[in-house]
């Protein structure tokens, strides 16, 4: 397989560091092609703006998603857009490697998301209207593909539980794995979560590489989470859940089969 790390973190020394040195080290052992992009060394650029664009007039009004669609298409999108978007389309597998960070990724990686996830790349694409409402939600243009969240959290694993005060990690991860990688068409390998990454010890986490490893073992026949397609007739013409599809279900579980 072609393994692609997506990395965030800003030492290199971190915990996120040692998984992600884990990854690469397990991969590349067992003869499988790897491609790192860590972020904080790459010095990404973050913000989504008019410079992403080489032909961009600062004299006109910016619509980004017109305009990294028509930068995709005619090939005047920067570099390091252009280069990102090409281990995409390389991977069979892209890892997210990160700290959870006020409930969400880096803003780093947020803006790697952002500016690689072009209209026309990552989505934009098929027919609009009626019952069909373009290739997105496992018919996007990345279909195929694979991803997995590896997340550290310095709080407790209770408090990410059901009735946890800080809320189900399943619905914390819900805008990055469906919003932003199912939106797009890459099913979802279940993440990986290490909790209480402050005070872990070094028996505490050889004990979960060594999980980890057993999961990566068999990684290619992990099932995938069985999210909703768009467009096979669970959804309708408002793209709403229709009402026989529920089950008594609520919240982000309903996207689920």
């Amino acid at each position: 397989m072609n393994i692609l790390i997506i990395y965030a973190h800003p030492e290199p020394k971190s915990l996120n560091g040692t998984i992600k040195d884990f990854y690469v080290s397990y991969f590349e052992g067992n003869g499988h092609q790897v491609k790192v992009s860590d972020l904080y060394a790459m010095k990404w650029k973050a913000s989504a703006d008019g410079s992403d664009f080489t032909t961009y007039n600062q004299k006109k009004r910016l619509h980004y998603m017109q305009s990294s669609g028509e930068a995709f298409a005619n090939g005047t999108q920067t570099k390091d857009i252009t280069q990102e978007q090409e281990k995409i389309l390389w991977a069979d597998l892209i890892i997210f490697q990160f700290p959870l960070w006020w409930f969400g990724m880096p803003a780093i990686m947020k803006g790697w998301v952002d500016r690689v996830f072009a209209f026309g790349f990552a989505y934009g694409t098929g027919k609009y209207g009626g019952k069909y409402w373009g290739n997105r939600y496992g018919d996007g243009p990345l279909m195929g593909k694979k991803a997995m969240l590896s997340i550290t959290i310095g709080g407790r694993k209770p408090q990410y539980e059901e009735t946890g005060i800080n809320g189900h990690i399943n619905d914390l991860l819900f805008p990055i794995q469906h919003g932003m990688l199912w939106y797009a068409g890459i099913s979802i390998i279940p993440p990986e979560v290490l909790y209480q990454v402050h005070n872990i010890s070094e028996t505490n986490l050889e004990d979960y590489l060594e999980t980890l490893k057993n999961k990566l073992n068999n990684i290619q026949s992990v099932p995938t989470i069985p999210y909703r397609f768009q467009n096979q007739g669970d959804y309708n013409e408002q793209q709403q859940l229709k009402s026989e599809m529920l089950n008594g279900k609520s919240g982000f579980s309903i996207h689920l089969k």
